[in-house]
């Protein structure tokens, strides 16, 4: 969840790192860091905080070197601190290194160096491997090959930079388990962990699989796995860095939220055609899909609750029990999965590491497991059986919106495939479903309307200190993710629940300090959900509603309602959750929040 940028070339390659770090931000970071490679030594400079105290900490810096490693890190190992930022080097100060991902051995190789006369400057893991590196060097004396024997030890996952004074011609990156791309560009060369970082640079891209190591030089990049070299397809990447640039927004999520109807259009697009949908990338026949009489789910945070609307709407639709289970939690208890069953992985990066980790486990039992992202070529889509790739474009803001939205959608299509597989929906309603869901762009489009009310309501009820969202049916997985994103970026207490639930315990916390939001559209369960909310409004709590437009017993008889699209049930998620999106985006910036970079978040959650 740390972002890496690596130059060489014959220009001063600082302008480029500072550059691509800021493009990296969004990835979540609280420290930063590079190591510039001058005249055969190499020049170290860190700070605690944002990219703007290394800005100041290089203000005086006037080495001109055309080669350079640089680094956002999100503390793992180490309290967040000048001396655990990245890069790090060894003993000489010869190597220096970048690093993400979880070096899990770091502990018992550290006691080895130690007893070998290695003297550490940091509490972090990667430190470790500069001086296995160093020590290794000692020994083979040639750098490629220390750094083979250095690797092979390490257990867990890593993407690195490295850099050595001695071969100042030379930046070696190497991937396992966490993202690490190479791009290609005149004269110069480039590392990055994640493509916007050099996209101002270059558009020819190479992604680096598990195990294999790019040798790059100024004029060349040479690519190697067990100590053969690889030929690799160069990715020529469409989208420019216009997409990840604010575009006018004050904000990254805001832009984001006002770009879901694009989002929704563009997935659809991709996987419905003529009326039919189409999701043969995914790489599964209709007639496999047909045998599948279970489905299991594995997702985290917002991903987990697209992942219970696509319980709920399959099991409508399909008729088969889809289980949904929390990635952190599946990947230790695996369940006994029966014969027939699809294993479905939903990250938004492709990156997560609790939801890798259920799908390779299911992958070494034999079951067949597909995934939904937004990342093409990220580690999920190449470790899974088939891919159904969104088409959210790059989010940059930490909390998903648009992503969530298009998860949504995948979720709808996966469905309605496998309804028309197995004949447990009549045509008229296949049909009926189809149009109502190529409709959705321009039902987002009305509940984004509402946002200078919405507003209003958060000016009104920004100091509050506790929120309870309550939900039924399809609206409980939705106040779920709407309590999620309040707490996300607004850092005020709130909790998500399950209406027909608040009298076997919530209800005590309710006063007329605790605002009540409910998402309470034309549903199977909306008396009920009425009936809740009087409820709550006994206890003295303001109620704010989530309600079907025109739907006047409920305006005239709450304070505060936002109405939103009369939609089909199954699909209201997708026009509930814009109205509260927007009411956290707008509690935060009355509270004067960072809302792109929350407080302790991260976008890519690559380690446990």
């Amino acid at each position: 969840m740390c972002g890496i940028v690596g130059y060489i070339g014959d220009d001063n390659c600082l302008p480029t790192l500072m550059n691509g770090l800021k493009r990296l931000e969004y990835r979540g970071y609280d420290s930063a860091g590079v190591a510039l490679g001058s005249n055969n030594s190499l020049h170290l400079v860190k700070a605690k905080g944002k990219l703007i105290n290394l800005e100041k900490a290089l203000s005086s810096n006037n080495v001109n070197a055309n080669i350079g490693i640089g680094h956002t890190r999100w503390a793992t190992h180490g309290i967040p601190s000048k001396e655990n930022a990245h890069p790090h080097t060894c003993c000489t100060s010869d190597i220096a290194v970048v690093h993400n991902g979880i070096l899990e051995n770091y502990q018992e190789l550290k006691e080895e160096l130690k007893k070998a006369g290695h003297k550490f400057a940091s509490d972090t893991d990667t430190e470790v491997l500069a001086h296995l590196i160093e020590e290794n060097l000692k020994k083979e004396k040639d750098f490629i090959k220390a750094i083979n024997v250095s690797l092979a030890r390490i257990k867990g996952s890593y993407a690195v930079g490295i850099i050595n004074n001695s071969k100042p011609d030379m930046l070696i990156a190497a991937k396992k388990d966490s993202p690490l791309v190479i791009g290609y560009g005149d004269g110069e060369n480039y590392i990055a962990s994640d493509i916007p970082a050099i996209l101002d640079k270059t558009r020819d891209i190479q992604i680096l699989e598990d195990n294999e190591m790019a040798i790059l030089k100024a004029g060349s990049i040479s690519v190697h796995k067990n100590g053969k070299k690889v030929d690799k397809k160069i990715v020529d990447v469409i989208w420019d860095i216009e997409a990840a640039e604010k575009d006018g927004f004050e904000d990254f999520m805001l832009k984001e939220i006002f770009e879901q109807p694009k989002a929704v259009r563009d997935t659809l697009r991709a996987y419905v055609k003529d009326g039919e949908v189409d999701i043969s990338s995914m790489g599964i026949s209709d007639k496999e899909l047909a045998s599948f009489e279970r489905i299991y789910i594995t997702a985290c945070g917002s991903s987990y609750h697209a992942a219970w609307v696509g319980k709920l709407a399959i099991e409508e639709w399909v008729k088969i029990p889809v289980d949904i289970e929390i990635s952190s939690e599946f990947r230790y208890r695996f369940p006994v999965i029966e014969p027939n069953t699809l294993l479905l992985a939903i990250t938004q990066s492709g990156e997560t590491a609790d939801t890798l980790a259920g799908i390779r486990e299911a992958k070494k039992r034999g079951h067949k497991v597909v995934s939904i992202t937004n990342v093409l070529g990220s580690t999920i889509t190449r470790e899974t059986d088939g891919s159904l790739v969104t088409k959210a474009g790059p989010e940059i803001g930490v909390a998903a919106t648009k992503t969530f939205l298009t998860q949504l959608i995948a979720l709808y299509l996966i469905g309605l495939r496998l309804a028309k597989v197995k004949g447990t929906l009549a045509g008229e309603d296949y049909k009926t479903i189809i149009e109502e869901i190529m409709k959705l762009p321009q039902n987002i489009e009305k509940s984004l309307n509402k946002k200078e009310e919405i507003k209003k309501m958060a000016d009104v009820y920004h100091e509050k200190p506790d929120f309870l969202f309550l939900g039924r049916g399809f609206g409980l997985p939705i106040a779920l993710e709407g309590a999620l994103k309040l707490k996300e970026i607004s850092y005020i207490h709130a909790e998500g629940c399950a209406a027909g639930e608040i009298k076997h315990g919530p209800i005590a916390l309710i006063d007329e300090d605790c605002p009540v939001v409910a998402i309470v559209n034309k549903s199977a369960t909306y008396a009920k959900v009425c009936s809740n909310i009087e409820e709550v409004k006994a206890r003295g709590a303001d109620v704010i509603a989530v309600i079907t437009e025109g739907d006047e017993s409920l305006s005239n008889h709450l304070k505060h309602c936002i109405e939103v699209p009369e939609v089909m049930e199954a699909v209201s998620p997708v026009t509930t959750i814009v109205p509260l999106q927007l009411f956290s985006y707008y509690i935060a910036k009355a509270k004067g929040l960072n809302v792109d970079q929350p407080r302790n978040l991260a976008k890519s959650v690559t380690v446990e």
